[in-house]
């Protein structure tokens, strides 16, 4: 038992109520965010030493036992995504102290922001899918609620979007819930691993599919992934990359624990063959969608579908290694994909626009930026020696030892693709000059913290990239205790 636990959704629902109580006093309330953010990134980083030197850390609440009380349980696999939603709130309130898209402020909007972050810490410390539930609702209405702050009519379009398949997808995640208790008579995901077995085949099979329907819709993956272009772009750069790191991370998270550690052996099996499938198809129709746009907010979000697939192809390999490979390329793509919608941004407040048509001229006039911009977008492509390269590397390694050739061809296509829109982008925004003659970037751009976030973020994929073993021996002991070590 270890207090610890608590420390995902502690520290920022606390957060959110200290900021709601400050929100006529701007200042303090966004110190009091800094902090909280902080906070919740020293206590990731104590958790983590904490279940990487001995056993998962569990605290089960109230007076009842497992498997019928509520039970937070961190393991290897959930704590290093705790430490990355941490990282994440601190780069992302960090930047969003310069004047590089930060949106109007709103004194909802930071109480809404640590709401989100507790949703998604409470995920992935929850060790009971009631809970899981939960904790998706609570994400979904801070996210609804921070998508309709502006009160613009994209922003409410948007809104309107995100809820509405969302909301779908909730549905059918509740309706689940209910189906895996009716098989089994638990929720608890230990108590499940051992009761499914047990249970009718038939029942089983078709409770996980449509707890995996849910869960997909959840990651952004494909038929019903629409939601995410139409309303990510409305938001401002800090919260969109806030979402853009966490929020699909988690539907994608889910799926792994569901697979890889309580769901029925013989169920798994099938489920993967299905999943593998939907993961080459979210990467190849990802990819086009992100080659067909200008708008640097939309080809960075169809690429969001796309690298989901990756992600979801590693969870279908169903094996220690494909999990591992799960692991490593979703902390490394969380990273990755935040810093370039930053990045997007102060190409916004430099060149004055997203469209790639309209602006141009920065390698010229702002070289470090486009320098700063090659090491996340050539990660995203899976450039040695950057992270992305051995996040592909070892999820097509697993694809081909197993013998998954049309998975692996997908996967490569999908590579080429993401080459071409980086480059567009590079060749767009860096490389040709401005498209208004005598154009000068702005002289009273405050762009001090959005330097600072972006820095740090591309220092932690240079860092992986340039030592991957430490993660990758990280992300095999985790994937090793996934199912009680039996996969």
């Amino acid at each position: 038992m270890s207090w610890l636990v608590t420390v995902p959704v502690l520290v920022p629902l606390a957060t959110a109520a200290a900021t709601t109580l400050l929100q006529r006093h701007a200042a303090a309330q966004r110190v009091v965010s800094h902090l909280g953010a902080w906070a919740l990134l020293a206590g990731a980083l104590t958790l983590l030493a904490q279940v990487n030197s001995g056993a998962p850390a569990r605290m089960v609440f109230g007076d009842w036992g497992e498997p019928f009380g509520i039970v937070f349980a961190v393991d290897r696999l959930s704590a290093a995504l705790v430490l990355v939603t941490a990282v994440m709130a601190v780069a992302c309130l960090t930047f969003q102290a310069s004047d590089a898209d930060p949106g109007p402020a709103h004194p909802l909007q930071l109480p809404l922001v640590h709401g989100l972050l507790a949703g998604v810490g409470g995920a992935f410390a929850t060790a009971d899918l009631f809970n899981l539930y939960v904790w998706f609702e609570v994400m979904l209405i801070c996210a609804v609620g921070l998508l309709a702050l502006g009160g613009r009519t994209d922003q409410l379009d948007g809104t309107f979007k995100y809820f509405t398949l969302n909301l779908v997808g909730t549905l059918l995640l509740l309706l689940a819930v209910g189906m895996v208790y009716a098989v089994s008579g638990h929720l608890n995901y230990g108590a499940l691993a051992q009761a499914l077995p047990q249970a009718p085949a038939g029942p089983v099979a078709l409770a996980l599919a449509g707890l995996l329907l849910a869960l997909l819709i959840k990651a952004g993956a494909f038929p019903l992934f629409a939601w995410l272009p139409a309303a990510y772009p409305t938001l401002p750069a800090p919260l969109l990359a806030l979402f853009a790191g966490l929020l699909t991370k988690v539907g994608a998270y889910a799926v792994l624990r569901t697979l890889a550690d309580w769901a029925p052996r013989a169920s798994a099996a099938w489920l993967a063959e299905a999943l593998g499938w939907i993961a080459a198809a979210t990467m190849l129709v990802g990819v086009l969608g992100a080659a067909y746009h200008w708008d640097m907010r939309r080809i960075l979000a169809f690429h969001i579908v796309s690298q989901i697939g990756y992600i979801l192809l590693a969870v279908a390999l169903a094996s220690p290694a494909g999990d591992a490979a799960a692991l490593f390329y979703t902390l490394h793509h969380i990273v990755v994909k935040a810093n370039l919608f930053l990045i997007a941004a102060m190409v916004w407040r430099l060149a004055g626009g997203y469209d790639l048509r309209a602006v141009g001229g920065l390698w010229r006039a702002r070289p470090w930026l486009g320098v700063l911009f090659l090491v996340p977008a050539l990660s995203l492509v899976g450039i040695p020696p950057l992270s992305g390269f051995w996040s592909k590397l070892w999820v097509l390694q697993e694809a081909l030892a197993q013998g998954r050739l049309v998975w692996t061809a997908v996967a490569l296509l999908v590579s080429v693709l993401t080459l071409y829109s980086m480059m567009k982008i590079w060749m767009e925004a860096f490389w040709k000059p401005h498209p208004q003659p005598g154009w000068q970037p702005p002289r009273d751009a405050r762009l001090g913290p959005a330097w600072a976030a972006t820095l740090m973020l591309a220092l932690i994929t240079l860092a992986i990239g340039l030592w991957p073993q430490a993660l990758l021996d990280y992300a095999l002991a985790a994937a090793g205790t996934l199912g009680g070590g039996a996969r």
